[in-house]
Parts: structure tokens; sequence; C-alpha cells
């Protein structure tokens, strides 16, 4: 009878967890987490705003940047409201069903920033391997199509992941390891059999980052290919460089994500403190990070951010 009676029973709330340990160090780490929610959300908006703007950045290249970045801003909002709140008010509860949306739009937009990278990388194979189609190729058409697939897949593969946590029973441990809700941190505290959650879940992880790795390690192969029938040494290296701010920004989003989901699976023995230092990169890393690498390599986004910084530095002197 009394499992019978728990069957149904879900917790009000659940209570979040920053970063163990450094409890009494949260007043001083509160102004540089907001400072890098700010880089995060005002370099990725300068990147579209940019790319809206200047006529010259209307190529399929940056129209994917521009989805990248949109990705970028909706994984930080996501995560800003509880992640601040616990670092600067010490708010540490979030309601049940708040937890499920949040953790929905997490994966969901990680969802869709995978896509976009592996449509940057279409991209660099149709622009090294016959560039003087690439327009042709890439219209706007194509583009625009591409991006309602990446939403589409990204929707509706995550959209079963919270009804799949609903149905399940809580009534023991309600404290979540991180300062946000991931599917996996959720599912290890009900108290039943986790197991459709859990298929369904690496199910998921294959159909999406799985097969977006795959589709991105062949392509480069392909590239790397096309560019070594290049004769000119010259034209080799100029090939290439065109792909460095992609290989970057995969860098940065897959080996937190390939992280987090290493100490997820087999590092239960390691220190709470390395979990939630994963996950933050793991969510962090790639907002704040991407602007920075595209910054460097686009002249455009580089100058309309230098442009801001000045008229800060003015206002504020005025």
């Amino acid at each position: 009878m009394a499992g019978n009676n728990h069957s149904h029973f879900q917790h009000l709330y659940f209570v979040l967890t920053g970063i163990p340990g450094l409890e009494q160090k949260y007043y001083w780490m509160a102004f540089p987490l907001g400072a890098t929610y700010v880089i995060a959300l005002l370099g990725n908006a300068v990147i579209t705003s940019t790319i809206k703007s200047e006529l010259s950045l209307h190529i399929p290249m940056y129209y994917f940047l521009s989805m990248l970045a949109l990705a970028d801003m909706g994984l930080a909002l996501c995560t800003m409201p509880s992640v601040l709140g616990i670092f600067w008010f010490n708010y540490r509860s979030i309601a049940f069903d708040a937890c499920l949306v949040q953790m929905y739009f997490i994966h969901t937009f990680s969802a869709i920033e995978s896509g976009v990278l592996v449509a940057m990388a279409f991209d660099r194979v149709v622009a090294i391997w016959n560039p003087l189609r690439y327009g042709t190729i890439l219209t706007s058409g194509v583009v625009c199509r591409t991006g309602a697939v990446i939403l589409t897949r990204a929707v509706c593969v995550v959209f079963p992941v919270p009804f799949l946590i609903k149905r399940l029973p809580f009534y023991r441990s309600n404290l979540l390891s991180h300062s946000f809700c991931l599917h996996q941190d959720v599912m290890r505290l009900a108290c039943a059999s986790t197991r459709v959650n859990s298929l369904y879940g690496l199910v998921a992880v294959i159909f999406t980052k799985g097969c977006d790795s795959l589709s991105i390690l062949f392509s480069y192969v392909f590239i790397l290919r096309t560019v070594m029938a290049i004769a000119a040494g010259q034209g080799r290296l100029k090939a290439l460089n065109t792909c460095v701010s992609h290989i970057c920004a995969v860098l940065i989003f897959y080996v937190p994500l390939i992280g987090v989901s290493v100490t997820h699976r087999f590092g239960k023995h390691l220190s709470p403190l390395t979990h939630a230092l994963m996950a933050n990169a793991y969510l962090l890393v790639p907002p704040v990070l991407n602007p920075i690498v595209y910054a460097v390599k686009t002249k455009e986004i580089r100058r309309k951010l230098i442009e801001m910084f000045v008229q800060t530095k003015i206002t504020a002197g005025g």
C-alpha cells in the first residue's frame, strides 16, 4: 500500500545546488557570473544585429552564424534566472513544473546549436568544394528550410522528455546537483524504474548529437581531401582558414558536452564540485566564447564591438 500511495507523488519543488564547497564565496562569484551572462547576451546580440545591418554579410555562412548566436542566447537565458538566483539572492528552490520547462528549453536549444553546427559544416563543404556554385546551391530558400528542419527536429525530439519525467514518482530526495535542471540530474532522483527515460534519452542523444558529430567529422574529411587536391600551398591555407572559426565553435560546444555526458554516466565517484563545474562549462562556455571567436575572425563584427565599447566609454565619461 505504501508503494501504491507514493506511485503518483511528486515534489512541489526541487532544490538547486550552486558550486559545492564554495558557498562562502558566492558573494564574490555573483558579479563575475553576472558579467559572464552580460557578455554572452550582448556578444550574441551584436552578432545578430551586425549580420542584419551589414549587406556584405547577407550570405549563407553568416545566416547560419546568426542562428548559432540565437541558440546561444536561448541557452544563456534558460539558465540565467536560476543561476543568478542562487548566487545573488541565495534562492535555491524551483517549482517542479518550472524545472521541467527549463529542462525542455535547455535541451532544445542545445539540440538546435548542434544542428546549426552541422549546417555550418555543410556550408564550408560547398564553399570549398564548388565555390562558383555556392550561391546557387545555398539559396535563401535552402537556408530557411534548413533552419526550419533544425528547429523542428529539436522541438520534436525533446518534446517527450518532460512528460517522461512527469510520470515518475518523487518522494525521497529533491536535491539536484546543478544550478539548473538537466534530464539526467532530475531522472536520478526518481523513485521508480527510469529505463524508459534512459533509453529514450540515449536514442535522442544519438539522433541529435551523435549523428551531428559524425556528420561534422565526415564533412571535414571531405574538406581535407578537397583541400589536399589544391595545387598551390597558399590556396590550401586560404581554404582552411575559412574553417577555423567553425572548428573552434565545434570544439567549444562538443568538448564540454562530452565531458558532462561522461561524468554523468561514468563519474559517479567524482566529487560534486567536478560535476557542477562540468555542467556549468557545458552551458556557459559556448554562449560566451562563440561571439569572441567570430569577432576575431570577422572584421564587421569586430568593428561593431569596438564602436559599442567606445560609445560606452564616452557615455560613462560624459
